[in-house]
């Protein structure tokens, strides 16, 4: 592994990581489609899908684990939504990221292409900015969300955040910078899940890994010290343009 792509590796975990701690994603959302298209088109040696994934369960885990961290102190993280949310994506994302090696690697993209098509389609349905202090949530369908996000991100090695944040503002009407904070919370749960299941069936390349692990712990601190910044209507737009951009080039590969 040569400098130049050792760099390539670092930069987009930078960007992965920073995004996450400033939109509460984990970064898989970046990071995936990155992984897998920029290292061939620089003329370094490709990673596969499944390589791909376990490398971004890795930047995940310790992107929103720097993320919960900083955000410790804030009181933005809601603790019932988080261990009820939290519990059911560890369930499903352990099952997802076990039963990962058996699947397809043209699968894998096409599932990660679903998922981010369905946020996207969420991202646009109206919605109303709900009281910080008073909004409540159905339990039930929280635990059932979260369950089916972990599932299917366990898969390709994401936390499901992209898919899990849409779902939390216009489902559960949950306010945005909780949205964020919790966010980041339940996707460091579920990529725990995920890592689990992609280490233990040996689908982790370990010096990509290692890079990621290193940017991530400076990036992703760096992005929610910003986000605490910004209106929340604009970190809700750009994370919409963000899920777009996406799954427009995911489908546009997996179609053409």
């Amino acid at each position: 592994m040569d400098i130049g792509f050792i760099g390539t590796v670092l930069v987009i975990g930078f960007i992965g990581s920073f995004l996450s701690g400033m939109l509460g994603i984990g970064g898989a959302i970046v990071n995936y489609p990155i992984l897998l298209y920029i290292p061939p088109l620089m003329g370094f040696d490709g990673f596969t899908a499944h390589e791909v994934s376990g490398i971004v369960a890795i930047q995940v885990f310790v992107a929103t684990l720097g993320g919960v961290w900083s955000y410790r102190k804030g009181g933005y993280i809601n603790k019932p939504l988080f261990l009820v949310m939290g519990s059911s994506i560890l369930v499903g994302s352990l099952i997802g990221g076990y039963f990962s090696q058996s699947i397809p690697e043209n699968s894998i993209s096409i599932i990660y292409g679903l998922l981010a098509l369905s946020a996207g389609i969420i991202m646009f349905v109206p919605k109303k900015e709900s009281n910080q202090e008073l909004f409540d949530f159905n339990k039930w369908l929280a635990a059932i969300l979260a369950f089916f996000v972990g599932l299917t991100s366990g898969v390709v090695g994401a936390g499901g955040s992209f898919i899990l944040i849409p779902m939390m503002l216009v489902v559960l009407k949950v306010p945005m910078r909780i949205t964020i904070a919790t966010s980041l919370a339940i996707t460091f749960v579920s990529s725990a899940g995920g890592v689990i299941g992609k280490v233990t069936t040996g689908q982790v390349s370990l010096l990509p890994a290692l890079l990621m692990i290193a940017v991530s712990v400076v990036a992703s601190p760096l992005g929610v010290k910003i986000s605490k910044n910004i209106n929340s209507k604009v970190l809700q737009w750009a994370l919409t343009f963000l899920i777009l951009v996406t799954t427009v080039k995911i489908w546009a590969d997996i179609l053409l």
